[in-house]
Protein backbone atom coordinates (compact mmCIF):
# COMPACT_ATOMS: atom_id res chain seq x y z
CA UNK A 1 0.00 0.00 0.00
CA UNK A 2 1.38 3.37 -0.91
CA UNK A 3 1.97 5.91 1.52
CA UNK A 4 2.78 9.43 0.95
CA UNK A 5 4.17 11.66 3.68
CA UNK A 6 4.25 15.76 2.58
CA UNK A 7 6.49 17.81 4.81
CA UNK A 8 8.20 21.44 4.53
CA UNK A 9 5.53 23.28 5.49
CA UNK A 10 5.87 26.35 7.30
CA UNK A 11 5.31 30.08 8.56
CA UNK A 12 6.75 32.27 6.18
CA UNK A 13 6.39 36.51 5.42
CA UNK A 14 4.70 37.45 2.23
CA UNK A 15 7.55 37.45 -0.85
CA UNK A 16 9.35 34.09 1.05
CA UNK A 17 9.89 30.50 -0.28
CA UNK A 18 10.05 27.15 0.58
CA UNK A 19 10.26 23.97 -0.53
CA UNK A 20 7.73 21.34 0.01
CA UNK A 21 8.39 17.38 0.07
CA UNK A 22 6.29 14.45 -0.45
CA UNK A 23 8.05 10.81 0.09
CA UNK A 24 6.52 7.61 -0.76
CA UNK A 25 6.86 4.58 0.96
CA UNK A 26 4.96 0.93 0.19
CA UNK A 27 5.05 1.77 -3.87
CA UNK A 28 7.27 2.71 -6.34
CA UNK A 29 5.81 6.13 -7.90
CA UNK A 30 7.72 5.49 -11.12
CA UNK A 31 4.38 5.51 -13.07
CA UNK A 32 2.28 7.14 -11.35
CA UNK A 33 0.92 11.04 -11.86
CA UNK A 34 1.35 13.30 -9.04
CA UNK A 35 0.00 16.45 -7.90
CA UNK A 36 -0.31 18.81 -5.14
CA UNK A 37 -4.02 20.40 -3.74
CA UNK A 38 -4.30 22.77 -1.34
CA UNK A 39 -7.03 23.39 1.01
CA UNK A 40 -7.19 26.99 2.31
CA UNK A 41 -9.68 27.77 5.27
CA UNK A 42 -13.03 27.42 4.58
CA UNK A 43 -12.58 26.59 1.09
CA UNK A 44 -12.87 23.46 -1.13
CA UNK A 45 -9.58 21.48 -2.02
CA UNK A 46 -7.78 22.82 -5.17
CA UNK A 47 -5.12 21.51 -7.57
CA UNK A 48 -2.31 23.27 -7.56
CA UNK A 49 0.47 21.88 -9.81
CA UNK A 50 0.58 17.92 -11.53
CA UNK A 51 3.69 15.86 -12.99
CA UNK A 52 3.05 13.10 -15.60
CA UNK A 53 4.24 9.65 -15.02
CA UNK A 54 6.57 9.50 -18.52
CA UNK A 55 8.33 12.85 -19.54
CA UNK A 56 7.97 14.90 -16.43
CA UNK A 57 5.25 17.04 -18.20
CA UNK A 58 3.83 19.90 -15.65
CA UNK A 59 0.55 21.56 -15.50
CA UNK A 60 -0.10 24.63 -13.34
CA UNK A 61 -3.06 26.53 -12.08
CA UNK A 62 -3.21 29.80 -13.41
CA UNK A 63 -2.60 31.41 -9.95
CA UNK A 64 0.94 29.57 -9.41
CA UNK A 65 2.48 30.15 -12.55
CA UNK A 66 5.65 31.15 -12.89
CA UNK A 67 5.68 31.04 -8.82
CA UNK A 68 5.42 27.12 -7.81
CA UNK A 69 7.81 24.67 -9.90
CA UNK A 70 6.83 21.09 -9.10
CA UNK A 71 9.08 18.48 -9.52
CA UNK A 72 9.80 14.35 -8.80
CA UNK A 73 13.14 12.52 -8.26
CA UNK A 74 11.74 8.90 -8.90
CA UNK A 75 15.54 7.30 -7.71
CA UNK A 76 14.32 8.86 -3.94
CA UNK A 77 10.38 8.26 -4.81
CA UNK A 78 9.53 11.57 -3.99
CA UNK A 79 7.79 15.08 -5.05
CA UNK A 80 8.70 18.00 -4.51
CA UNK A 81 6.67 21.36 -4.95
CA UNK A 82 9.04 24.98 -5.05
CA UNK A 83 7.39 27.75 -3.68
CA UNK A 84 8.47 31.52 -4.25
CA UNK A 85 6.86 34.84 -3.79
CA UNK A 86 4.53 33.54 -1.64
CA UNK A 87 1.33 35.83 -0.72
CA UNK A 88 -0.90 35.26 2.41
CA UNK A 89 -3.88 33.86 -0.59
CA UNK A 90 -1.27 30.67 -0.50
CA UNK A 91 -2.28 30.12 3.00
CA UNK A 92 -3.81 26.72 3.49
CA UNK A 93 -2.50 22.40 3.53
CA UNK A 94 -0.80 21.21 0.96
CA UNK A 95 -1.77 17.28 -0.04
CA UNK A 96 0.39 15.91 -2.17
CA UNK A 97 -1.42 13.09 -4.29
CA UNK A 98 -0.85 9.86 -6.55
CA UNK A 99 -2.78 8.16 -9.44
CA UNK A 100 -2.70 4.37 -10.22
CA UNK A 101 -0.06 3.08 -12.45
CA UNK A 102 0.17 3.82 -16.12
CA UNK A 103 2.60 2.26 -17.94
CA UNK A 104 2.34 4.24 -20.84
CA UNK A 105 2.60 8.42 -21.14
CA UNK A 106 -0.79 9.67 -19.64
CA UNK A 107 -1.03 13.81 -19.24
CA UNK A 108 -1.47 14.64 -15.79
CA UNK A 109 -4.68 16.51 -14.35
CA UNK A 110 -5.65 18.39 -11.50
CA UNK A 111 -9.09 16.79 -10.61
CA UNK A 112 -9.00 15.01 -7.61
CA UNK A 113 -11.27 12.00 -8.80
CA UNK A 114 -7.99 11.08 -10.99
CA UNK A 115 -5.89 10.47 -8.00
CA UNK A 116 -6.09 7.38 -5.37
CA UNK A 117 -3.55 8.03 -2.89
CA UNK A 118 -3.36 10.81 -0.48
CA UNK A 119 -0.85 12.20 2.02
CA UNK A 120 -2.16 14.19 5.35
CA UNK A 121 -1.08 17.55 4.27
CA UNK A 122 1.24 19.80 5.87
CA UNK A 123 0.50 23.20 6.75
CA UNK A 124 1.57 26.59 4.85
CA UNK A 125 0.88 29.84 6.08
CA UNK A 126 1.87 33.19 4.90
CA UNK A 127 1.65 36.19 7.18
CA UNK A 128 3.20 39.71 7.94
Amino acid sequence: QLQLVESGGNSVQPGGSLRLSCTASGLSLNYKNLAWFRQAPGKEREGVACISNVGGSRNYEDFVKGRFTIARDNAKNAMFLRMNSLTPEDTAIYFCAASDNSFSYTPCTLRETDYVSWGQGTQVTVSS
